[in-house]
């Protein structure tokens, strides 16, 4: 069901994306549009992981750097049944923790120096089980290729709103054509609908890889209380995140903003917390 839910979500982002190349080039606007989603596919499979580790810097862990923390994923990762993710450090207080690549054999895990200091051996171990939990369930390309198309429609919208500003639109009696007011309107409402299908698609996605980290870990209140943790802490000392690559961490790094909160692409802190007891109440882990 999951996997039918997101696959019609991508499928309204794809037409999206060719609706607003459509508003800005008619039927040839659409074309190219398709073009570009393909395009985008390509580069988000082959290419998303290292963009991503390279934006914060992350920095390659070995079993010598860190046994800790090499030897507390690689355990995780046999009880996952999922070869050994490539290990990033990012010098960063604000703790945090991501997980990336185009499939569990060529996945990555990366984690702040903050969450590192921050979490007990058993918090840290619910964090890097949610994390396993994406890489197991196959959910950090879809992730990634949701969150470039819905930069692309944000993208191609805006180039739409200026174009109607300075008269650059088809007038309105273009066959098949909105004219202006059409352009203006699908600049205002196409990034709003990107980006509540990209908050649909990843807010599943974190719910079921809080479960997947729970059955991993064998302790679904371990990663609860870090939750706790690291909602807490994250509000005091705040990650400079790239808003495209915000859906990627554990807990959402963009705080503060009330509005922000409100389109979130993560799940509300307490409701995983709840969900994450109502696990322990019905298993007997």
């Amino acid at each position: 069901m999951n996997l039918l839910k997101t696959t019609a979500l991508m499928t309204l982002l794809t037409l999206l994306l060719m609706l607003v190349g459509g508003a800005i080039g008619g039927q040839g606007g659409m074309i190219v549009a398709f073009l570009l989603a393909g395009v985008m596919n390509f580069v988000s499979y082959w290419f998303s992981d290292r963009i991503v580790l390279s934006m914060y810097g992350a920095q390659p862990l070995g079993e010598r750097d860190n046994p800790r923390f090499y030897h507390l994923v690689r355990n995780l990762a046999i009880r996952a049944g999922l070869p050994m993710p490539q290990l990033y450090l990012i010098e960063d207080d604000s703790p945090n923790a991501f997980a990336t690549g185009r499939n569990p054999q060529h996945s990555a895990v990366a984690a702040t120096t903050g969450i590192l200091r921050l979490l007990t051996d058993e918090e840290l171990a619910g964090v890097m089980a949610h994390e396993l939990g994406h890489v197991k369930n196959r959910d950090i390309l879809i992730s990634t290729i949701a969150a470039t198309f819905a930069g692309a429609i944000t993208y191609l919208a805006h180039m739409a709103q200026w174009g109607a500003f300075f008269g650059g639109g088809r007038s309105d009696d273009d066959e098949g054509g909105g004219g202006i007011i059409g352009m203006l309107l699908m600049a205002v409402l196409a990034p709003l609908a990107a980006l509540l299908i990209q908050m649909a698609i990843s807010r599943s996605r974190e719910f079921g890889a809080d479960s997947a980290g729970a059955e991993i870990c064998g302790n679904p209140l371990s990663l609860a209380h870090a939750l706790q943790k690291l909602e807490r802490v994250s509000q005091q000392i705040p990650l400079n995140a790239n808003a495209a690559t915000a859906h990627m961490f554990i807990v959402n790094p963009l705080t503060g903003s009330t509005m922000m909160s409100l389109f979130s692409t993560h799940p509300p802190i307490p409701e995983r917390v709840r969900r994450l007891e109502q696990l322990t109440r019905n298993h007997d882990y």
